[in-house]
């Protein structure tokens, strides 16, 4: 099981060129049974990453491209009106799928953005007084361009905190740039990606993440860290206790991936910027990068 997931991370980066750490905490999200939110400009692999994701472990997948029309019926289905049988069928939407991409999430009115809000705390939909279960495993992976860009909606702090990880691709270095422009389309190699790791095992490693151990010690940081964010004052709002479960599970994941058998304060302080960055908001700056907004927690609060 290690080297089918060697093997999947050696694979996305022949994809994604020049992006590891990004590869990696997508792929640690997933492995603690996150959802992910990927937020750049357009055209820097957002999408890619997500197909890239899907073929490689061989999930059902579907793409739904949020747009300012679109409706929750067209997310999470409805019924329709069988004139054989003269009764009404539920027709699934397109939420039915083990893994989601919300292309351009931002770009759907609040309404639209929220036929998710079940479905990624629950992995489950209600329609029309009935709820139905989703497929398992069950994954969204969210993409948005900065609010800052023409015809945006921000994403309420509901939908944010459903979120377990957000990252931002970036350009790529030159080196990465040149591969990219001589080598293969990335569709075509899309195309060609084997599955790397099976759905059971899959399965299998996400009941290992959750085994790992924590010592008392690391929770005492963890929660310091949680303690800073909502009484240091350099916050509006501090992290919530989902916040603090999804921070104990990427760290989990991380160090599942690093090999060890134990969480240490090294492995928190990697996935700290991803998971917190989006739920923080700074009192004394307009600062939206994740690793500057976490700093003052890195820098003032002890590790064990």
């Amino acid at each position: 099981m290690r080297n089918a997931l060697n093997r999947l991370f050696h694979t996305a980066n022949t994809v994604i060129l020049g992006k590891p750490r990004q590869i990696r905490l997508a792929i640690c999200c997933l492995l603690a049974r996150g959802h992910l939110l990927i937020e750049d400009v357009p055209g820097v692999g957002k999408t890619t990453l997500a197909h890239t994701l899907a073929n490689l472990l061989g999930l059902k997948y579907q793409r739904i491209q949020f747009t300012s029309d679109l409706l929750p019926a067209d997310i999470v289905g409805s019924s329709i009106f069988d004139g054989n049988n003269h009764a009404f069928h539920f027709q699934p939407g397109p939420i039915f799928h083990q893994m989601i991409l919300a292309d351009e999430i931002n770009r759907s009115t609040p309404k639209a953005q929220s036929a998710l809000l079940e479905a990624m705390e629950e992995h489950q939909v209600t329609v029309e007084g009935e709820t139905r279960s989703l497929p398992e495993p069950f994954f969204v992976i969210a993409t948005q361009n900065p609010v800052c860009q023409i015809g945006t909606f921000p994403l309420p702090e509901s939908q944010l905190d459903r979120f377990l990880m957000r990252i931002s691709l970036g350009y790529p270095d030159s080196r990465s740039e040149r591969a990219l422009l001589k080598g293969e389309d990335r569709s075509v190699l899309l195309e060609k990606l084997p599955v790397c790791l099976q759905t059971d095992e899959l399965v299998a490693i996400q009941d290992q993440v959750r085994s790992i151990h924590v010592s008392d010690a690391l929770l005492d940081y963890l929660q310091a860290l949680i303690r800073f964010g909502r009484e240091s004052g350099h916050y509006e709002c501090g992290l919530s206790p989902r916040a603090g479960l999804a921070l104990l599970n990427a760290a989990r994941a991380w160090t599942f991936i690093e090999g060890r058998e134990a969480v240490l304060p090294e492995d928190v302080q990697a996935v700290l910027a991803p998971v917190c960055g989006h739920r923080l908001r700074p009192v004394s700056s307009g600062a939206t990068n994740a690793d500057v907004i976490v700093a003052p927690m890195l820098e003032q609060v002890a590790a064990v």
